[in-house]
């Protein structure tokens, strides 16, 4: 259903109770003609003050308030495919707000269908990449929808927007503590840009870490974890089974308090430019690091060569909001295929902001210690190795060869050549 008996368009706002969207309610009603359904997604944000949040959307207009805790569907749809993946983009960032993207727009599409919305709403700006996400996601999701976006159509700073509210007795939220940095937070991880941090010259403010010790004040002794994996997948941390999604969680707070997860990095954004984020990731950091050391271990030379190829594909389609583009399905379905033996254990040590090996554990383990070791019980046959060798340089051999044969006569020929060019002259 679509169409409203009373003639009124509905929209549905994606909601994070602050200045932006809160001003966002009432613009809409007065600017679009909507009545405004507000969506807010938890995906292990902080959302402290959340019922005010939704008393003020009320008060404001908003004919309806969801609230949908979705951080399971995150971890285990969004995050456990980008982690059997190892996606990271430029190398980098884990993408942690790229794949909460498009859980939310899948969300905002189910909404809008059941209150029978014609469109649905967010609160992305010109300049970033989350109004392509967020935009294209619908779209693919449900291209009947329409899709606004009030500060890119509306573009206003703070001040004014607190004026606009003000003349117009909107409720707002605490608004007395300017915002040094401009975050976005879930399970995966916290993004910050903004205020010191475009200054590429400086070294990022400590003000900028809130999930991370500082690495010099960290603890002084390394702690240990073990993270066991099932086809890719942590199942359990230090020997507890747990949820995917309680792992997340408690490797957030152990290795952020010993300063792992902290990333600094330049990137280059959808939109053409380039912008300096400090990022905070302890929990994924960690997890990436273990489920690599345990691919190591259970998947083969030629694997292990060409799955970065499409890891790195699979990082830009997220990163670009391609999430539910067929080339994306195909790319998921490849990387499900070689996780059939990544299952054992990993040990890892945590140390002032570093992540290092400590040992590694699985059945399907295609390392053979008597075929690596330099000592007693050798079973490496090394008679072959003559032999290989001869075969493997074979090509190069026959090449230098002909190289060769062919500079000695080169000159000769060279100069004949000349001879006759200088004659028919």
């Amino acid at each position: 259903m679509k169409a409203r008996t009373n003639g009124t368009k509905r929209i549905v706002l994606a909601y994070s109770g602050g200045l932006d969207t809160s001003v966002a309610i009432r613009w809409l009603q007065e600017t679009k003609g909507y009545e405004v359904v507000t969506l807010t997604i938890d995906l292990g944000q902080p959302l402290d003050g959340l019922q005010d949040a939704l008393t003020r959307a009320q008060a404001i207009g908003a004919v309806k308030t969801e609230v949908v805790d979705a951080k399971a569907e995150f971890a285990n749809d969004y995050l456990a495919p980008a982690l059997k993946a190892n996606l990271l983009y430029q190398g980098v960032y884990p993408l942690a707000t790229a794949l909460g993207r498009p859980l939310i727009a899948k969300h905002l599409v189910q909404v809008a269908n059941a209150v029978g919305a014609e469109a649905i709403a967010h609160g992305c700006t010109a300049k970033g990449n989350d109004q392509v996400r967020f935009d294209v996601a619908t779209k693919t999701l449900d291209p009947t929808l329409e899709v606004v976006a009030p500060m890119r159509e509306w573009l206003y700073t703070r001040e004014e927007a607190v004026a606009w509210a003000r003349e117009r007795n909107v409720p707002l939220p605490d608004i007395s503590r300017k915002k040094t940095y401009s975050t976005d937070e879930n399970l995966w991880g916290r993004s910050v840009e903004s205020g010191d941090i475009e200054d590429i010259s400086l070294p990022a403010n400590e003000a900028a870490f809130l999930w991370t010790a500082d690495p010099r004040t960290a603890p002084n002794e390394p702690e240990r974890v073990t993270i066991g994996f099932e086809k890719g997948l942590p199942v359990s941390l230090n020997g507890a089974k747990l949820p995917f999604v309680e792992i997340i969680q408690k490797l957030h707070a152990l290795a952020g308090r010993h300063g792992v997860g902290r990333i600094d990095h330049v990137e280059d954004r959808l939109v053409g430019i380039k912008s300096h984020e400090i990022y905070e990731a302890p929990a994924a950091a960690v997890l990436l690091k273990a489920h690599r050391d345990l691919e190591a271990v259970t998947l083969t030379k030629d694997v292990l060569l060409f799955k970065p190829q499409l890891e790195q594909k699979l990082a830009e389609l997220t990163y670009n909001g391609h999430w539910f583009s067929p080339l994306a399905d195909a790319l998921r379905a490849f990387v499900d295929a070689t996780q059939e033996t990544v299952t054992g254990e990993v040990t890892l040590s945590l140390y002032k902001g570093n992540v290092t090996s400590a040992g590694r554990a699985s059945p399907y383990s295609l390392y053979k210690t008597d075929l690596a070791t330099y000592g007693r019980g050798d079973a490496f046959n090394h008679a072959a190795a003559t032999g290989f060798i001869e075969l493997w340089g074979l090509p190069l051999q026959v090449a230098a060869a002909v190289k060769q044969k062919a500079a000695k006569t080169l000159p000769e020929s060279a100069h004949e050549e000349g001879l006759v060019r200088k004659v028919r002259r």
